[in-house]
């Protein structure tokens, strides 16, 4: 079974603390701080794998983290840049914020794509020297990589999907008009997936387009009823529908009912694509005695007060094949270019200052937990056994407001409190 939409936790590496060092060598008595800086987080990024028409490789394996940066360490030596991870997904692949919905990215025509940075390293002591603070005893925390969860989503990359109930004639009409070889056989749902052909209008130029055999749709596929949404899924990108009926009625059914039935499902899933222009290609018309029948009559008449197009094919005998690929193509020509998605999704802004600081304060087992990132990245970066550092720690947390906070949550003289496993008690 085709596998077209997935869910997955990307998180980039974290980046390496820098290093709290200080040169030593024989002879040199005044060796200063060395510590280098820590190396930067991997990255999460997508690539193109032109090969790939699924996203089986994500199957069973949904949570990819990259390395994180190595701290940095004496002699200024930078720390270790952390390894990126690269995800190959399919041509097509639209990834969303699996949270909001919105669009992250269209890999259509896109070769690489950052989905995750990696956190910057922080600076090792050998920034931090001055004239006062010669030998200072703390560096800065490398910051967190950013994560998410995403939904990849497989459009197929056609300009014309070939749609209908099942048993009409999709996949033998592919066959005929292009090198796929789909299964074909006389029951309802051979077809599991789609399939894509490339068509050639004619064999001794490069004039042609890509064309999708959409499995057979049912009644109720707008609301998810079959695997409704796994095949509309895939006429979103389709510039031009060849909408194809049995104008045999060899199953009993009305051709024109079909055609009514189909758009209907097409409006619901999405109004644009219910607009979308179509082409009704009658297929079996070897079958229909004297070339001329009530359906066909009636298909006529709907046509043309539709405004559609109406070409009679069979898929069988090769009948008006060709031409119904010359008419695809020239319309084609009329149509706007593939579509390609807008990216919707915006990073949340992070402002600086200690009024856009959010922090998390709870009681958990006896203990006051005091949490937020800005805090994550702040206990990185201080050496709590320097005085001086601890110090700069204390005046942090008062100028930032983060000790009225914890009065007013109810922390009181003596409580214990805990800020990412540094654990104290709590003086006013």
């Amino acid at each position: 079974m085709l596998i077209d939409n997935v869910r997955v936790y990307v998180k980039a590496g974290n980046g390496g603390n820098g290093g709290v060092a200080f040169h030593r060598e024989k002879y040199v008595s005044h060796g200063g701080p060395s510590g280098g800086d820590g190396g930067k987080g991997g990255d999460i990024i997508l690539t193109v794998d032109e090969g790939a028409n699924t996203l089986l490789a994500y199957k069973y394996r949904r949570k990819f983290i990259a390395q994180n940066g190595d701290n940095g360490q004496t002699e200024k030596f930078h720390g270790k840049n952390g390894e990126d991870v690269i995800l190959p997904v399919p041509p097509g692949t639209v990834v969303k914020d699996a949270e909001s919905g919105l669009v992250i990215v269209d890999m259509t025509g896109v070769d690489r794509f950052v989905l995750c940075r990696g956190g910057k390293g922080g600076w090792g002591n050998k920034h931090f020297a001055t004239a006062t603070r010669q030998i200072p005893r703390f560096a800065k925390g490398g910051l967190k990589g950013e994560e998410k969860e995403v939904i990849f989503e497989l459009k197929m990359l056609a300009d014309v999907g070939l749609i209908g109930l099942p048993s009409v004639g999709k996949s033998s009409i592919l066959s005929q008009i292009s090198s796929a070889r789909p299964k074909i056989a006389d029951y309802h749902f051979t077809t599991l997936s789609p399939n894509l052909g490339v068509v050639r209008v004619n064999p001794d130029s490069n004039e042609g387009f890509v064309a999708a055999d959409l499995p057979g749709l049912i009644e109720g596929a707008s609301d998810g009823a079959g695997l409704g949404h796994a095949f509309l899924r895939h006429i979103d990108r389709c510039r031009l529908l060849l909408h194809v009926v049995d104008v045999s009625c060899s199953e009993g059914r009305d051709p024109v009912s079909d055609i009514e039935l189909i758009n209907r499902e097409l409006e619901g899933y999405s109004p644009d694509l219910a607009k979308r222009p179509q082409i009704i290609v009658a297929n079996k018309f070897d079958a229909v005695p004297d070339g001329e029948s009530e359906a066909t009559e009636l298909l006529e008449e709907y046509a043309d007060e539709n405004g559609i197009e109406l070409i009679y094919v069979s898929a069988a005998t090769g009948y008006n094949i060709k031409e119904m690929v010359r008419m695809a193509y020239e319309r084609l020509q009329l149509l706007p270019p593939l579509l390609v998605y807008d990216a919707e999704y915006k990073e949340p802004e992070k402002t600086a200052g200690p009024s856009a600081r959010e922090t998390e304060i709870r009681f958990e087992d006896g203990v006051w937990l005091v949490e937020g990132e800005w805090l994550w990245n702040l206990v990185g970066s201080v050496n709590f056994e320097d005085r001086e550092s601890l110090t700069y720690f204390q005046r942090v947390l008062r100028n930032s407001g983060v000790i009225e906070q914890m009065e007013a949550a109810g922390v009181k003289d003596g409580d214990t409190v805990s800020i990412y496993d540094f654990e104290f008690d709590f003086v006013k």
